[in-house]
């Protein structure tokens, strides 16, 4: 329970600083108004019995005059004063929002590697979070909110105290359970939140995958439809019976406080009358009874909702504290080397990996040096390590045992931002963004995005120019159906969507933009291309990447032969190397891979030969 405390409290001076932070001058003009919201109606009950007390008395006429004009202008500010609340509540809504999205999605950059976002557990957080800044304003004003009540209540206690102490100890006394209670369902809430977190996550990845054209193809080819929403309903079923068993819950507790609520309003006026009758009371007295119980347990109601909305925000915010807080998923050296210009080359020393202490080793010992200069191709069956090899040269990951030096400083020494800037590659995986043609390959260099002129030399030596080009718009044409432009917002048709060789070219071409790194890594980089485009985007790549250092990993191993070091792993380690002609002198793995990848090749030929040669008989 104290480590809950702490964590609410932080949660709670978040919540604070982040407000006065964004919005101070809203929240000073908020806490103004919500004073005098919640002074007029105590103003209202009062005035009230002196108007009725003054009638059923010997008040004279212009005493009750003054009492009506009190009346009427404390009414005008009571209708008022809502109005503005809700206004400055909405400005300090907005910028709380905006400051807290700002530094969520700031935080997630911070993560230096690729750990939390290969977490479920994160992932259900960092959905957690983003709930969370949209409560973040309801934390501050709510908190608002527990004031006005707690101003206006203690103003109607005050009023029955007068009248009676035993119904004003009887009154505070039914609101305990009622606080326990709600506090107690606060809990269960968020803890409902964190258990259904990945039903409701999976729900969206189904809802997602039956909405986006990147599965439609499929989808509709396989008849998937009726698979695919039977399993979100499943989910979104678990997620349903969840929330029903806590409105059952809310149903049971909430009517028995009613119920409590009503016996004691019930008896507090029986007590009125009867006072009353015997002379105790006056009619005054009693219409402020009755309206001061009415507004103690309203209030009451209020306030104690507003402290179990108020616990469940702080609860749904400390996922966002947990993130923005959370240390780097890479250990940051507390004095980063200078990382030098590349000259020597990239050793890795019996380098050993795995992505958790319950997962099997992907990477076995390996040694391996990439000279400088060199063309390095890295080959292998799948599972073998070669992509898990390039998320450490690029310190996505850390090695779990051994180290990789860059001409002799280990890269664990050096901000990892400053090693990326040194790196240029295509990804197997590579984003298709929608964006514009522009901004697709100027994402590879930001600063250059305005520089139409370097972007399209680059498109050029990746061979996409002509293409992007010819586009509707140029480059400016937006490589997507997903959005329009702000020029296009009438015409959606506008959208151009490339081919899968097409995209290819264009990562490569975001790759090449980044001109006079020290390596570029080049991960199945012709993998969607035919073998006329994939000869050709290799001859340029050649071209462009000659007397530079360059890793290139390729299951089609005739795009490799030219590389100056051919390295083949196996089962995490470094089985041959060498250049094509050693390996395939050596007779070993990369001799039997290319040579099935020959055959292939060779009795396609044949097939295709055999096949139309009766064709030219014909003819």
């Amino acid at each position: 329970m104290a480590v809950d405390g702490v964590r609410l409290t932080a949660s709670a001076r978040e919540a604070a600083a982040t407000g006065w932070s964004s919005a101070a001058g809203p929240m000073i003009g908020y806490a103004v108004i919500l004073l005098g919201t919640a002074t007029a109606p105590v103003a209202v009950a009062w005035l009230t019995k002196l108007v009725i007390d003054g009638l059923t008395g010997a008040a004279s006429l212009a005493d009750l005059l003054g009492l009506a004009a009190g009346l009427a202008g404390t009414g005008v500010a009571a209708a008022i004063l809502p109005h503005c609340s809700r206004y400055l509540g909405s400005q300090i809504g907005r910028a709380m929002a905006a400051t807290t999205t700002d530094r969520l999605f700031a935080a997630t950059a911070r993560f230096p590697g690729l750990r939390p976002f290969e977490d479920p557990r994160f992932l259900d957080r960092l959905r957690l979070a983003q709930e969370g800044t949209s409560r973040a304003d309801g934390i501050v004003t709510e908190a608002f909110g527990l004031v006005r009540s707690a101003v206006t209540l203690i103003g109607f206690v005050g009023s029955v105290l007068v009248i009676s102490p035993t119904m004003t100890l009887i009154v505070l006394s039914a609101a305990v359970p009622a606080l326990i209670a709600q506090l107690k369902l606060s809990r269960q809430r968020t803890t409902l939140m964190w258990e259904i977190g990945p039903a409701e996550r999976r729900q969206f990845f189904y809802s997602t995958l039956l909405s986006t054209v990147e599965a439609a193809k499929e989808i509709r080819l396989f008849n998937l439809g009726g698979f695919l929403r039977g399993r979100l309903m499943a989910e979104l079923a678990t997620a349903h019976a969840g929330k029903q068993r806590m409105d059952r819950k809310e149903l049971s507790a909430e009517g028995a406080l009613a119920l409590l609520s009503a016996v004691v309003a019930g008896g507090g006026l029986v007590w009125a009358i009867a006072a009353a009758r015997t002379g105790t009371l006056t009619v005054g007295d009693v219409s402020m009874f009755t309206v001061a119980v009415v507004a103690i347990q309203g209030g009451l109601d209020t306030l104690i909702n507003g402290i179990a909305t108020t616990d469940h925000n702080l609860r749904l915010f400390g996922h966002y504290v947990a993130v923005v807080r959370a240390e780097p998923d890479l250990v940051a050296p507390a004095g980063p080397a200078p990382l030098p210009p590349l000259r020597r080359g990239i050793e890795l020393r019996d380098v050993w990996f795995r992505y958790s202490d319950d997962h099997p080793w992907i990477l076995r010992g390996v040694d391996l040096f990439i000279p400088y200069g060199a063309g390095v191709a890295l080959v292998g069956l799948n599972g073998a390590g070669k992509s898990t090899l390039v998320k450490l040269l690029c310190r996505f990951y850390d090695p779990s045992r051994g180290a990789i030096l860059w001409d002799g400083v280990d890269l664990r020494d050096v901000r990892p931002e400053a090693l990326r800037e040194r790196i240029s590659g295509v990804f197997q995986d590579h984003m298709a963004y929608d964006f514009s043609a522009r901004d697709n390959i100027g994402v590879g260099d930001v600063g250059a995005r305005d520089d139409l002129n370097r972007i399209r030399a680059a498109a050029r030596r990746a061979g996409v120019d002509e293409l992007l080009a010819a586009l509707p718009r140029g480059y400016d044409t937006l490589l997507t159906r997903m959005f329009s432009s702000e020029e296009d917002r009438e015409d959606s048709s506008t959208g151009v969507v490339l081919s899968g060789g097409q995209w290819q070219r264009t990562a490569l071409a975001r790759a090449f933009l980044r001109d006079g790194r020290d390596l570029m890594i080049l991960d199945e980089p012709s993998s969607g291309l035919d073998p006329e485009a994939e000869a050709d985007v290799h001859a340029r790549m050649r071209h462009h990447r000659a007397g530079q250092t360059s890793l290139l990993i390729s299951h089609r191993l005739n795009t490799v032969r030219d590389a100056d070091l051919i390295i083949v792993l196996k089962d995490g380690g470094v089985a041959e190397r060498g250049s094509h002609d050693d390996l395939m002198a050596v007779d070993g793995i990369y001799a039997r891979l290319f040579r099935l990848q020959a055959r292939g090749y060779h009795e396609t030929a044949s097939r295709e030969t055999a096949f139309s040669e009766p064709e030219t008989e014909r003819r």
